[in-house]
């Protein structure tokens, strides 16, 4: 399965989550109804995956985590706030860089509608090492390139 075809399927499952259970919950409560979902799709993820980040050739085991990874394809960060800002997804791809996976879904259930809180990232710098050596990547410095595609999937 591809990374489109499964990004429709996670959105499908989290459209069916949000329908049963509307706006108003603490993520923690998304992200388990969505993994339920998701299991019951028979689609393979895990939670809270350790991401390390690699700064000047040393490895941090800090406590960044994904929220969940699926299919070892899509990385998915779960939101329950008011509205998403562009540093969530400026968050987003650099999870995909520090990950080498090149999409990702922020879901923001906190919306009337679950699509107006959806956001498809791509990471376009698959295979490029992630490394701050020199200060913050170019694809952080300025996000209004082809980096990070804010629009609604």
């Amino acid at each position: 399965m591809r990374e489109n075809e499964l990004t429709e399927k996670i959105i499908g499952a989290a459209i069916e989550v949000h329908r049963h259970l509307g706006p108003g919950l603490l993520e923690s409560a998304y992200q388990e109804c969505l993994c339920r979902e998701l299991s019951l799709n028979s689609i393979q993820f895990q939670r809270q995956v350790s991401l390390p980040v690699n700064y000047k050739g040393l490895r941090l085991d800090c406590v960044y985590r994904l929220d969940l990874l699926v299919e070892d394809l899509v990385v998915v960060e779960i939101k329950a706030i008011d509205e998403l800002a562009p540093i969530h997804a400026a968050q987003l791809l650099t999870y995909l860089k520090a990950a080498g996976k090149q999409v990702g879904l922020l879901l923001n259930f906190n919306v009337a509608l679950l699509k107006d809180g959806l956001k498809r990232v791509v990471n376009h710098y698959i295979g490029i090492p992630l490394d701050f050596s020199l200060g913050p990547p170019r694809f952080l410095r300025d996000l209004s390139g082809s980096a990070v595609n804010t629009e609604p999937h």
